[in-house]
């Protein structure tokens, strides 16, 4: 129950005490001291006659209808408007933190500036804030700066491991490990490059080139990138619908999509699996759906696919590469070009991620 319910309740069982209250009163005052006084002579002043009193609880009743309803619907009437006019800034103020987020940690909320209980809670809300925001910055700080520094020791890495690797003198075994390395070290550079995005991105510093582009061509595109991939996963590719789409979008970043989502499709399968892409126009969007034969992502987990670092319980023991990063990278280049995108998924049976951009006016075939 509301506050103002709540307070209302509590003021209206006020008023009734009140009222019941000033019966009483009105009743011993015409019983118990005035009452013989008032009583009608004679004949005259019958019941309802005009001038005449009619029963000591009549007259209760007359007073407290003529006198004390309208004083309590007004009493009422006036709490509720002072009440709500009271809660209004409360509930301002519930209207801006259900929409805070670590976006927009730096808006402040408009006080009053009257001193009271809500203007004092603003205050400690915007202090808060201001802390957290404080916080979140530093941390995209050092993620950032720590990405950026990684980038040139990892560098060095893989080139001396690859300098080392060619000289002719390395038995197999000896090659074989210096492979394993530079691939650990590759591993670890995609990691860093995709965390140094998403902390980028969430700074706005990554900003999109915008423009028309033919969203099947980049589809085919991109299954056609699938289709080299999957030869050695024993994981078949096909191109079900591909129909002729427009979409405002960056191109880099669209191909970075669809080889996120693809290269997933192709990793989490089973062995001569399949992976299906179709791309359709459903209403003003295009709607683009890849689907694989995979083992499926459980119902718990479904709501945490998107974050940073997440990977299925059956990916930690696995040989599976990957850093958990695609996919929220993947959610990021949606969302920056205004669209959605989802994943269902059955235990043993089919995984479809559904992604839906808005269209375009359609351009001319390159």
């Amino acid at each position: 129950m509301r506050i103002r319910a709540r307070l209302t309740l509590w003021y209206a069982a006020v008023m009734f005490a009140s009222l019941t209250l000033m019966g009483a009163l009105a009743y011993r005052e015409f019983v118990s001291e005035g009452g013989h006084a008032r009583r009608p002579r004679g004949g005259e002043g019958r019941r309802g006659g005009p001038g005449g009193h009619g029963s000591p609880f009549e007259d209760v009743a007359i007073i407290i209808l003529w006198c004390g309803v309208p004083s309590a619907l007004l009493a009422l009437g006036g709490g509720w408007w002072m009440m709500r006019r009271a809660l209004s800034p409360l509930e301002r103020l519930t209207e801006v933190v259900e929409r805070t987020h670590e976006r927009n940690l730096s808006e402040r909320l408009p006080r009053t500036g009257n001193g009271d209980e809500l203007d004092r809670l603003t205050e400690v809300f915007n202090d808060m804030t201001a802390r957290l925001d404080q916080s979140f910055q530093r941390i995209r700080e050092f993620t950032v700066h720590a990405s950026h520094e990684l980038k040139t020791p990892l560098t060095v890495m893989h080139g001396e491991l690859e300098t080392a690797w060619r000289e002719e003198s390395l038995t197999e075994s000896q090659r074989e490990r210096l492979l394993s390395q530079m691939d650990e070290v590759r591993r670890l550079g995609a990691i860093v490059d995709g965390l140094s995005l998403l902390t980028k991105a969430d700074a706005g510093l990554v900003s999109l080139t915008l423009e028309p582009l033919r969203l099947d061509e980049i589809v085919r595109e991109a299954v056609e990138d699938a289709q080299h991939l999957a030869q050695g996963r024993e994981v078949q590719v096909s191109l079900t619908a591909c129909e002729e789409l427009s979409v405002r979008g960056d191109r880099h970043r669209l191909r970075q999509l669809l080889l996120n989502l693809t290269d997933n499709a192709i990793k989490y399968n089973r062995p001569n699996g399949s992976v299906t892409v179709a791309l359709r126009q459903a209403s003003d969007s295009g709607e683009l759906a890849i689907s694989n034969t995979g083992p499926g992502i459980p119902p718990e987990l479904l709501s945490r696919v998107f974050d940073r670092f997440f990977r299925g319980d059956a990916s930690h023991g696995s040989a599976i590469e990957g850093s958990g990063l695609g996919l929220s990278i993947a959610q990021w280049i949606v969302h920056a070009h205004g669209g959605t995108i989802r994943i269902e998924s059955e235990a043993g049976g089919l995984t479809t991620v559904t992604v839906r951009l808005k269209v375009c006016a359609a351009l001319p075939p390159s």
